[in-house]
């Protein structure tokens, strides 16, 4: 299969060697003086945010809605639209309070792509993280990162303090108050937008990787996720409007603010369904699994799966064959053998019958793979993590892992493997029954794994008999 990759010179990872367009050897912590010495996209650091500051908050969020800059969280949504979603300062009655939330919590299965940039290069994402502030009105940020995270929140810390150091955040404004050359500035010295960034470290939940979860660990609270509406652009932290966006969508914003939107979507693909919204731009992909070069990689999207796997990642290990992958971490469901060329853009989900692209980070199988065991895994994690606030989720989850634990010991039958796909079916925000969408991805994970495997679970299970009694006539015994 061919494919040729539109972008020839790495963006997110032009100043961390990553493959396919370096060796990732020769990595190394970009301090704040070697970002703004160093170009990303031709663009040197932090002359993005000087740039923004020359436009008005509502031209900059024009040109993110123009880039289709599409959420890189998992949902995939239209970046620019979701701060639009932000009420007025006049109309929201609080005095313009707002936040911004980074959610850096990645505690997804399988999934490892923000972490290389809280690792290597975390001023891209604190000068993306400025731009939005501009862009949303927004005073206050917190870096929300997963608590295992202990190396990456001290980089993060680190670059937080040298932006601090250089007038990028505090109350002086932006640049120290001197770059901005429009009107708009705010209440306190007329100065230019003022930002105050915080990291705070997460207690180690998967929940808090939803973004209500996130706002009440952020809030003290347990991790609970919370209902919506309100939405958090109306009602979010400390019940005040808040946008929620992951580092990797962050870290898009210096490219598309300082080179402009025609360059970011120079990158990626057209959507092949019509009337579907495009995949623009470049992926970070964790590939791991079973293959002979695992890593994160930048890619455009659209990439397929098996052009990855083949091309970028010496094919599959000890020369086995290509049994299946899940392409985005395990909420998303599973690829069966038969969709190996599958394209890694937001289209996903629609072509190939998983719930979507989620992070973009594929875990591929070999042949030897027992499929059973996987879902039963699978299971077993987000039994583990479910908070227990929604019955279908709480119940439905354990009831899943006791059905498939059932299974791959052998002791099931087949009416066992229907009421698994039933317990699976009935559970989620999809089908209307809980608040967050950990049960959808329990539902998704299993049932695609039993669908597109089901000899394997057959062959696990002994045959259900039910005994039939015919009688032929008012005289039959």
């Amino acid at each position: 299969m061919t494919w040729s990759p539109k972008t020839t010179a790495p963006v997110l990872t032009a100043r961390i060697p990553s493959w396919p367009f370096a060796d990732p050897k020769g990595r190394h912590i970009v301090s704040y003086d070697e970002y703004t010495k160093t170009t990303s996209g031709g663009i040197h650091g932090y002359e993005a945010l000087r740039k923004a500051l020359t436009m008005t908050p509502e031209q900059v969020t024009e040109e993110v809605k123009r880039s289709q800059l599409r959420g890189r969280g998992g949902a995939g949504f239209p970046t620019g639209l979701k701060w639009t979603f932000l009420p007025k300062p006049a109309e929201n009655g609080d005095g313009g309070v707002r936040y911004l939330a980074i959610n850096a919590d990645e505690s997804e299965p399988g999934t490892f792509k923000d972490r290389l940039l809280c690792d290597f290069d975390p001023h891209l994402v604190l000068e993306g993280i400025a731009i939005c502030c501009y862009a949303c009105r927004i005073s206050t940020a917190y870096f929300y990162i997963r608590g295992e995270y202990h190396h990456q929140a001290r980089v993060m810390e680190n670059a937080i303090k040298e932006a601090y150091a250089a007038g990028i955040f505090g109350k002086q404004g932006l640049f120290k108050g001197t770059e901005t050359k429009n009107p708009f500035s705010n209440a306190s010295g007329g100065k230019g937008w003022a930002v105050e960034c915080y990291l705070h470290r997460g207690a180690g939940a998967y929940i808090c990787g939803e973004e209500t979860a996130l706002l009440e660990g952020l809030e003290g609270k347990r991790g609970w996720p919370r209902n919506k509406p309100p939405f958090p652009a109306i009602k979010g932290l400390f019940g005040k409007p808040t946008i929620i966006n992951n580092v990797e969508t962050l870290a898009h914003l210096p490219l598309i603010i300082g080179a402009g939107a025609e360059a970011f979507m120079k990158q990626g693909t057209e959507s092949s369904i019509k009337g579907a919204p495009a995949s623009y731009g470049t992926k970070l992909m964790g590939m791991s699994g079973h293959v002979n070069k695992p890593g994160v990689f930048e890619f455009d999207l659209g990439i397929p799966l098996r052009v990855f796997v083949e091309k970028y990642c010496g094919g599959m290990r000890n020369g086995k064959k290509f049994k299946g992958a899940i392409p985005g971490g395990v909420s998303m469901g599973i690829l069966g053998p038969d969709q190996f060329d599958a394209e890694l853009d937001f289209d996903i989900g629609r072509k190939y019958n998983v719930l979507g692209l989620g992070t973009a980070c594929p875990t591929v199988f070999d042949e030897d793979t027992d499929m059973v065991a996987v879902a039963r895994n699978i299971a077993r994690f987000f039994k583990h993590e479910s908070c227990g606030q929604c019955t279908p989720c709480r119940e439905g989850s354990g009831w899943l892992y006791q059905l498939l634990s059932r299974i791959e010991e052998g002791n099931a039958r087949t009416k066992d493997l229907d009421l698994a796909l039933e317990i699976a079916t009935s559970m989620g925000t999809m089908p209307g029954t809980t608040i967050c969408g950990l049960a959808d991805g329990n539902n998704w994970a299993v049932r695609t794994i039993m669908n597109k495997f089901r000899d394997e679970f057959e062959s696990r299970v002994k045959p259900t008999f039910v005994p039939v009694k015919m009688t032929v006539g008012a005289a039959a015994r």
